[in-house]
């Protein structure tokens, strides 16, 4: 199982616009923890809809754990068919980074996973068609801010917009309608799930100027035994990993039109709230000899969904995948009744339902 440890850290922010395809990553005003105003509405003249492609955690291979002989070029060459939309995003679970000083694990720890992939496999990810990752996560300072700050410079170079650090945002252009992500979790450098209310100024600031928001959670229990959304926190080894219903509602009544969860490292259930998606775990998508694989932890998907312009949800697939061999996603598996199931059991009147193809059914009432 993979852990996180808690660290206190000072955090990055800010990026570079590369000019190329208007992605800009933009440090936000809003990181004193003070309760601001909503902002005046942005005044949108966006028509367009947009497709939106999500898939979990990321961690293409090791340096302590195992590299692939073909430096991942080969990561995503199974499913790359399943990866088409106008905006592809993703979780990077793990720094990359040739660093090797300021490890959270400890030199004889045994139950510590620290990840540090090459930063050259940000070609991976940039072949694969990835837009944004995110990187608030419990991983993304498993080598301090040296890691954290490679992470981030690599993302940058190959043209991949970042979100998740304190303070940052990701905005992509696509069709003149402009797209924020945020990115959260209970860590201090990043984003804060763990504070409703400060997350909410984040939301609301992000909604002003933009057609649609796109937030990101790294949130809840992890296992094989954690595939269930529960009412109320949740913690795991004692760390607190938030409560991923009632952020996901804020985040909402503050201005979100799209929730995607991971964090758990299995599928969790969709539901439609205030005529928005949240989609609360998309579980392992590629974990290159470093993941647990079994059971659930194996069963994976492609979500992509399409918002119109104002935000609200049109229409999405999920696509089933299954992580093979040393941890690759595959097409194929049980994803697509497994989170149907769950989403009925989980979220009821609220609960999207699943076609046996995969298509999402929006709730009828």
């Amino acid at each position: 199982m993979i852990v996180g440890a808690t660290i206190a850290a000072t955090a990055l922010s800010g990026g570079d616009d590369d000019g190329s395809r208007r992605i800009a990553t933009t440090p936000s005003t809003s990181t004193s923890g003070a309760r601001a105003p909503a902002p005046e509405p942005r005044r949108s003249t966006a028509t367009a809809p947009v497709s939106i492609a999500a898939v979990g955690d990321i961690m293409m291979g090791s340096s302590d754990h195992g590299l692939p002989s073909d430096g991942g070029a080969g990561s995503f060459t199974s499913v790359t068919g399943l990866l088409g939309a106008d905006i592809l995003m993703g979780n990077l679970e793990g720094p990359l980074t040739d660093a090797t000083g300021g490890s959270k694990c400890g030199a004889d720890s045994t139950s510590c996973f620290a990840f540090r992939t090459p930063p050259s496999y940000v070609a991976n990810l940039k072949s694969a068609g990835f837009d944004v990752m995110n990187v608030a996560n419990n991983h993304a300072f498993d080598f301090g801010p040296e890691g954290l700050a490679d992470t981030l410079a690599a993302l940058r170079g190959a043209g991949i917009a970042e979100t998740g650090s304190v303070g940052t945002e990701a905005v992509l252009d696509r069709g003149g309608t402009r797209v924020v992500f945020l990115g959260f979790a209970p860590y201090p450098w990043a984003d804060p799930l763990l504070e409703p209310d400060r997350a909410a100024a984040r939301v609301r600031e992000a909604a002003a100027k933009a057609d649609v928001v796109v937030v990101t959670m790294h949130a809840g229990a992890e296992g094989s035994d954690a595939t269930h959304v529960p009412e109320g926190p949740e913690s795991f080894l004692g760390e607190q990993r938030g409560d991923s219903r009632a952020f996901a509602r804020a985040v909402i009544d503050a201005g979100a039109d799209l929730v995607i969860g991971h964090g758990p490292h299995v599928l969790r259930g969709m539901e439609l709230y205030k005529g928005r998606l949240v989609a609360y775990s998309l579980g392992n998508f590629l974990g290159y000899e470093a993941f647990s694989l079994s059971g659930a932890l194996s069963t994976s998907a492609v979500l992509r969904v399409r918002v119109a312009a104002d935000g609200r949800f049109l229409d999405g697939t999920l696509k089933p995948v299954q992580l093979v061999g040393a941890g690759r996603p595959a097409p194929g598996g049980n994803a697509v009744a497994m989170v149907d199931a769950l989403s009925a059991e989980d979220f009821g009147a609220r609960a999207v339902r699943l076609s046996p193809e995969g298509v999402l059914r929006a709730p009828s009432g």
